[in-house]
């Protein structure tokens, strides 16, 4: 008689038939950076993280080192915003200055991403300029977001992310950083970014200003097939990796670019799928670390080679015990 049950034996067996694992480095920590605090600013509506000081968010990074986590992805909140975001071209504004602290402490000892957009540094809250009737322009923002990608660059960036979903981001930044000689830096392209109701605590996170929404330029949750055409795009761009996010709520879309991408696949697990997760636990409703430990399986079981989670520090000093 066939039984599938005896590879389900004992906690040896199970770890031995296992298909999926964790690693601590396909884990890269969102960290965020804020202007003028003189110490860490806590988040309520992320437990656990903060908004951090330089030198706050040098230790969270050598944290991360130690663990072994792959990367980090730095968010920047200016202390002054203006229409046309103008603190992210700053090479002394609070991105910059923090990519130029945190490469100067660890080097080259992970990866050291930054988001590139503008949503954080623009008095409105959009992630690109206003035309005269209020809509973000798709090709005014395109320069503004090829300046910020060299900023990123020569402050130190691995690797940028551009994640405000205009067209033809990817191929304007490539073709930026390359005219600026920074032919080594890789973009991680945010390139099917839904319009999702799972970011609210990360608005909390980077004091978000939007006014409105941003259904004009993100994906709309029901298109699955438009996904794949938006990955695409990117990889003839130049995209040296591509991000489905959020996670959970798109694993039939990470499934879907996992399987026919050329280029690494990432996921993100966003803000408010981490702030269910704790809220739940603090409860008592759900097992804390099982639930955590499930949930980025299934991402990874989805096809997805790195995961961007609030957790990833904590996941990989487990991981390594």
């Amino acid at each position: 008689m066939i039984r599938p049950r005896r590879l389900r034996s004992t906690p040896a067996m199970r770890r031995l038939v296992r298909e999926t694992h964790l690693h601590p480095g396909a884990l890269i920590q969102p960290l965020f950076v804020k202007e003028g605090l003189a110490e860490p600013h806590p988040i309520p509506s992320l437990p656990g993280m903060v908004q951090h000081t330089t030198e706050s968010l040098l230790a969270a990074v050598r944290a991360a080192v130690d663990a072994g986590v792959g990367g980090v992805m730095l968010f920047g909140i200016p202390a002054e915003r203006d229409p046309e975001g103008s603190a992210a071209l700053d090479p002394d504004g609070v991105l910059n200055t923090a990519l130029r602290a945190v490469r100067a402490e660890v080097g080259d000892e992970l990866v050291v991403m930054a988001d590139l957009c503008l949503d954080e540094f623009t008095s409105h809250g959009h992630c690109g300029v206003l035309n005269e009737r209020g809509a973000v322009a798709n090709d005014a923002t395109l320069e503004i977001y090829a300046a910020m990608g060299v900023e990123l660059a020569r402050a130190g960036a691995h690797v940028v992310g551009p994640s405000g979903m205009m067209d033809g981001q990817v191929a304007a930044i490539r073709r930026a950083l390359d005219r600026a000689g920074h032919v080594d830096v890789a973009i991680l392209a945010y390139a099917a970014k839904y319009a999702s109701a799972f970011y609210g605590p990360f608005r909390d996170a980077v004091d978000s200003c939007l006014r409105g929404d941003r259904r004009t330029y993100q994906m709309d949750p029901a298109n699955r097939r438009e996904a794949r055409r938006e990955v695409e795009l990117d990889i003839a761009e130049g995209a040296d990796i591509v991000m489905v996010k959020p996670a959970l709520s798109y694993l039939d879309v990470v499934a879907d670019v996992a399987a026919t991408s050329p280029v690494p696949v990432a996921a993100y697990q966003v803000s408010g799928e981490y702030a269910m997760v704790e809220a739940a636990a603090a409860n008592g409703w759900i097992e804390r670390e099982a639930a955590i430990a499930e949930s980025l399986v299934s991402i990874r079981r989805a096809g997805a080679d790195m995961i961007l989670t609030y957790w990833a520090t904590e996941v990989a000093e487990g991981l390594r015990g």
